[in-house]
């Protein structure tokens, strides 16, 4: 991956509908050559997809909460992680390091529907020991935006 591979990425995170042209002009390239290295880096699977970015408290789920599981045994963490990712409000799911396996990052409507969602689904599936929950009170940045640019700071 080469500084225009960054540059497109860095643009089409930005603004995942930016026009060929606009595209061109910003890596320099002609629009042909833009839309080839776009094309190549899809191929690859450097950019694993297209999606809109939802307001959550447009769509009623202003409630962001970061929810520790500890899972008993080493057996039960591939059901755990199958379960787990099958919840559609879990937006992340981490393997972590330290006294927790596991580190999810959900959304919900309210406090009653995260205490359903911990109490009814997250602790009863088999293995979950124990579970600590932080709620977010206000975000000052949430993005799914990579710092690429980062990268070529990094090779100096």
């Amino acid at each position: 991956m080469d500084d225009i591979d960054r540059k497109i990425i860095e643009v089409v995170q930005v603004d995942g509908r930016v026009t060929s042209a606009a595209l061109a002009e910003a890596t320099g390239l002609s629009v042909s050559a833009a839309n080839d290295r776009l094309r190549r880096l899809q191929d690859r699977g450097v950019i694993a997809g297209w999606t809109a970015r939802i307001d959550p408290e447009a769509v009623g789920l202003a409630m962001l909460s970061f929810v520790f599981v500890l899972v008993d045994r080493t057996e039960h963490n591939a059901p755990f992680l199958a379960a787990a990712a099958a919840l559609p409000e879990v937006l992340e799911l981490h393997h972590v390091t330290g006294e927790w396996s596991y580190l999810l990052k959900v959304r919900v409507a309210s406090p009653r529907a995260l205490e359903r969602l911990i109490s009814d689904r997250i602790k009863a599936i088999p293995g979950v020991a124990r579970s600590l929950t932080v709620i977010a009170l206000s975000s000052s940045k949430e993005t799914s935006a990579l710092p690429v640019e980062a990268m070529r700071d990094d090779r100096r």
